[in-house]
């Protein structure tokens, strides 16, 4: 019996939960049925991409190369910025089926190159350009082309000319089922140095706004660069992360004052490390580091064909365990 398959009994015969951790995080939750609340149904347009990264979802989350437990109460995933996009990259980005001149369609380049049966072991591959990333390109070029054209791709726009994209890998193995190790591989395809900021991120989906459980989730920064959560499921965790990172906290929480114009509960809310890292918004983050959401910064300069490794580990053992 193999080492999987030893696990695949465990799991079976509900010994060890092998599959509570897993790949459940979809790349893309806007513009879909599942956060859909308009009183016509028109999902696509009832969230577009513009308001995912301030809107809170209910139901589900989403993430580049992201991991959860099977509830979704506790996530991780990476996000991206390449110091020339108008928004952090936390998610996928496609055409609506209104958009799309041949209907739904993600504009990106993503893959999946592992997995155990148990997910003890995943690899995922995002091909990120350095150049800015054509948002309004890509929907305005496809708007245009009818029914019997051609989709105008990501690759059509000439962002990836002379290999000016970072390869960035990132694996998960389990050394039991509540012990992960995570290592992020950022490699620069391109004939030049680049820069990239880079930040893991953990949050819990907000089941308390809409009183789904009205028991809120707790993360905070403790001396050096770990984070501690504590949730009424999974009890107590941590996030350690290797070298001297950033650690930027904000809550999971609607930016009511900009999809709607009142006024939020907080001045920390869902965008606020995407305003951080963008726009340069030293207030939107908790100086306090505590929240419901955060990030490790990593600003990386990396020179033509290098590769930067990252580690973090996130089990359920306490910093002096």
């Amino acid at each position: 019996m193999t080492a999987e398959e030893k696990r695949l009994q465990e799991s079976r015969e509900r010994q060890v939960h092998w599959k509570r951790w897993g790949p459940y995080l979809s790349e893309r939750a806007w513009g879909t049925v599942r956060e859909d609340y308009s009183p016509s149904g028109t999902a696509w347009d009832y969230l577009p991409h513009d308001h995912a990264r301030s809107k809170a979802y209910r139901w589900n989350e989403d993430g580049l190369g992201g991991i959860s437990d099977r509830q979704q109460f506790i996530c991780f995933a990476l996000a991206l910025w390449n110091g020339r996009d108008p928004i952090l990259k936390e998610r996928l980005f496609g055409l609506t089926g209104s958009e799309g001149n041949h209907g739904e369609d993600v504009k990106e380049y993503y893959f999946y190159l592992d997995s155990t049966p148990t997910h003890s072991y995943l690899k995922y591959l995002y091909k990120y350009p350095q150049a800015e990333f054509p948002y309004t390109w890509l929907v305005e070029e496809n708007r245009r082309r009818g029914r019997n054209a051609f989709e105008f791709e990501l690759l059509d726009t000439g962002v990836f000319n002379d290999d000016r994209y970072f390869d960035v890998f990132i694996e998960y193995a389990k050394a039991t089922a509540e012990d992960l190790l995570i290592r992020i591989q950022v490699v620069n395809r391109g004939p030049d140095p680049a820069q990239l900021h880079l930040l893991p991120t953990l949050w819990f989906r907000d089941t308390w706004s809409s009183g789904l459980d009205v028991r809120r989730p707790h993360l905070r920064g403790l001396t050096g660069t770990t984070i501690e959560l504590t949730h009424e499921y999974h009890g107590q965790r941590w996030l350690y992360c290797e070298g001297t990172p950033e650690l930027l906290f904000t809550e999971n929480e609607t930016n009511l004052r900009r999809l709607y114009g009142v006024e939020n509960r907080t001045p920390y809310v869902k965008d606020g490390i995407n305003d951080y890292i963008v726009h340069g918004v030293r207030e939107a983050v908790y100086p306090e580091r505590t929240g419901t959401k955060a990030a490790a910064h990593y600003p990386l300069s990396i020179g033509p064909c290098q590769t930067v490794a990252v580690r973090l580990r996130f089990p359920s053992c306490a910093p002096e365990s």
